[in-house]
């Protein structure tokens, strides 16, 4: 492991986002979507799935005042039971039961989290002062052990720790903690944060291979690589340890699980949990199964963990995770998990776009555990990916007014048979305004507003550019910190520029070179030292200002086809430009979207566009529609050769679809 090529994200008050593609975006967040989830939080979005969030906090902070109080323990509450979730007979019900899913405390720690990293980008006073009532809510809500969930606190302490396979704990305190970072950072109150510290001392001293401790982990992986996070934020050992003792421990015989759950125990050859990644010790794992979010998310950790202890057999079971997971697994949107049965990955080149679940937060996910990789190793096979994700899978999860999500990111879509075909009913045609498992808005909030971390990286020598919004990154040389200012007009246009301060020092600039363009140009890098490794361009001097770098990267409409062993996708290509995919609506080109074919030699035209507000670079190529044949009897004629009329098809951003009303989407097309 080479530790000079290592590196750590900037802090988000070091990277503030300027240009018009991303400032809008996270604009958006601040001024729209974080006060929506809020109202969503408090169960005040009309006709919208409640949340019962905030009235689970409020609830146990009542709850531990009468506790205290009484000095007693709580009385256990009835509940109607609808698989994890628990539902009220009357919704308007002002009462101090638990309501909503078992992970509900969740959102709120991810919109904190998003409030966080707003307030580094753009200072509010109003959203800062409401952001601190709120922590103050959860915060009364916390037992005196440090104890910090409203399920259990709500519905009976003597079953706190008795189910990890199914009911979350250990998720929560792993959003508490990213959370609770991101706010301590921004701001430097420690009140959300302190109580995260608590809730991870409880854990610490409940998990363990001591003698007298638990030795389980969590069904829903993220506490591994949260816990990695607090423990760069407080320096504290213990939490690194526990997140590697979760991983270590994760997978082996006999399973935690079983023990837990009083199954009799698995064969010696027989696998169980996959769903949970834990049919295996980790190391063991060589392909990507299971629920996709808990998957990457468990990965993430993985890799923060490996950087961290040096542990070279960690970070190979990462890079094989990796490959496996892009090789055969990834949708070229940059959605994962194909199946909606369990959320999960389906079998090797299994990708149907129909069906095709591939969940915000996976994409989000991904975006985890490419940005963990980044860090062990700059290679931009990793940024290529967390870019595709990015662009495309993870834009495509909020409306371009940022009202309304998708919870699922199919590729094709037929309106018709979402609501016909029980096997299409988790795709939705149009976004919806919010979810009763709403883990995907709050996780959307929260990439936007700190997109700057996954751009931009650092060491001690070097700063790693590997995405491109454009801003100013101030990057730490000894003891000072020199702005290097980026302007970009990506993902329209690829030009970038460099500039640099006076007199600064001399380190390196780390650009990477995207997969997809075959050439890049360079002009203002006179005197620096260069070297072009794993797709990063290393520029190496003591800038001035009169330095200005200015990379080019040809951004060619190019048709992209897929595996042969993708059998879904045989005979049929998809649209790509720089870092989008295009995709084919019927309210630009006609219902009857299967009926369409593409000439993949045909010329391209690109031509500004707009959709719904949202300024656009859209692609026309020529093209054909099936003629359906006139007075054909039966579903099974003699063949012949079809006939087909020239068309010219409107292919727009994939990220953009479904914000024009109702209507049939595809982006894959028959290939001539």
């Amino acid at each position: 492991m080479n530790l000079q090529t290592q590196s750590r994200p900037l802090s988000l008050r070091d990277v503030q986002i300027t240009d018009k593609f991303w400032s809008k975006e996270m604009e958006l967040v601040r001024t729209e979507v974080l006060p929506y989830q809020w109202n969503a939080l408090n169960d005040r979005i009309p006709d919208a799935a409640p949340s019962y969030c905030m009235h689970n906090f409020r609830a146990a902070g009542r709850k531990n005042r009468e506790r205290k109080a009484l000095g007693d323990a709580f009385s256990e509450p009835k509940f109607t039971k609808q698989g994890w979730v628990f539902l009220p007979e009357d919704p308007q019900a002002p009462d101090d039961q638990f309501y909503g899913f078992v992970f509900q405390d969740s959102d709120f720690y991810k919109w904190i989290e998003a409030v966080g990293y707003s307030l580094t980008q753009h200072p509010d006073p109003a959203l800062e002062a409401l952001a601190d009532e709120a922590i103050e809510i959860v915060c009364q809500a916390q037992l005196e052990n440090g104890y910090l969930d409203t399920l259990y606190i709500l519905s009976g302490t003597d079953k706190i720790f008795t189910n990890l396979r199914d009911h979350h704990e250990l998720y929560c305190l792993g959003h508490l903690a990213e959370g609770a970072v991101a706010y301590y950072q921004a701001t430097g109150k420690t009140r959300l944060l302190d109580a995260a510290c608590r809730y991870a001392d409880y854990v610490c001293c409940r998990f363990g291979a001591e003698d007298g401790k638990l030795r389980g982990y969590p069904g829903h992986e993220i506490a591994e690589m949260a816990l990695m996070r607090l423990y760069e934020a407080t320096g504290r050992e213990r939490y690194c340890e526990l997140a590697r003792f979760f991983i270590d421990e994760r997978g082996a015989r006999p399973y935690y699980f079983d023990l837990e759950q009083q199954n009799a125990p698995a064969a010696p050859d027989e696998l169980r949990y996959a769903y949970h990644q834990a049919h295996l010790p980790v190391r063991e794992q060589n392909e990507a199964v299971g629920h996709a979010v808990r998957a990457v998310y468990l990965y993430a950790g993985m890799a923060a963990v490996a950087k961290e202890t040096g542990d070279a057999s960690l970070t190979a079971a990462c890079e094989r995770l990796w490959n496996n997971m892009v090789r055969q697994k990834l949708y070229i949107t940059g959605g994962i998990g194909a199946t909606h049965l369990g959320e999960a990955f389906s079998f090797p080149y299994d990708l149907p776009n129909d069906t095709a679940y591939a969940e915000t937060c996976a994409s989000i996910g991904l975006m985890f555990f490419a940005r963990r990789m980044l860090e062990l190793k700059p290679d931009r096979r990793y940024a290529d990916e967390m870019e595709r994700a990015l662009y495309n899978t993870v834009l495509s999860g909020m409306s371009l007014d940022g009202k309304s999500f998708f919870y699922v990111n199919p590729l094709e879509v037929d309106p018709e048979a979402c609501r016909r075909d029980e096997r299409k009913f988790h795709v939705k045609p149009v976004r919806q305004k919010w979810f009763g498992c709403a883990c995907c808005p709050p996780n959307l909030a929260r990439l936007i507003s700190s997109v700057g971390s996954y751009a931009y990286t650092e060491n001690d020598s070097t700063l790693f550019v590997h995405l491109y919004p454009g801003g100013t990154v101030r990057k730490r040389l000894g003891s000072q910190k020199t702005p290097v200012r980026i302007a970009s007009e990506l993902p329209w246009s690829g030009n970038v520029t460099v500039s640099f301060p006076e007199g600064s020092p001399e380190f390196t600039v780390a650009l990477r070179i995207p997969s997809w363009c075959d050439s890049y140009a360079l002009s203002g890098a006179e005197g620096a030292r260069q070297e072009l490794r794993d797709g990063y361009l290393y520029l190496t001097k003591a800038w001035s200002a009169s330095d200005r770098l200015t990379l080019t990267l040809p951004m060619e409409v190019r048709v992209r086809r897929c595996s042969p062993l993708v059998r879904e996708n045989i005979g049929r290509v998809a649209v790509t430009r720089g870092p989008l995919v295009y995709c084919l609506e019927s309210v630009d080109n006609g219902e009857g979207l299967f009926r369409l074919s593409l000439d993949p030699s045909a010329p391209a035209k690109t031509e500004p566009g707009t959709i719904a507000g949202e300024n656009v670079v859209t692609v026309r190529m020529p093209g054909f529609r099936m003629r359906l044949p006139e007075n054909e009897s039966g579903l099974y004629p003699p063949y012949a050769v079809p006939e087909k009329d020239p068309v010219i098809l409107r292919f727009v951003p994939y990220y953009t679809w479904a914000n024009r009303g109702e209507n049939e989407m595809t982006v894959w097309v028959e290939s001539e």
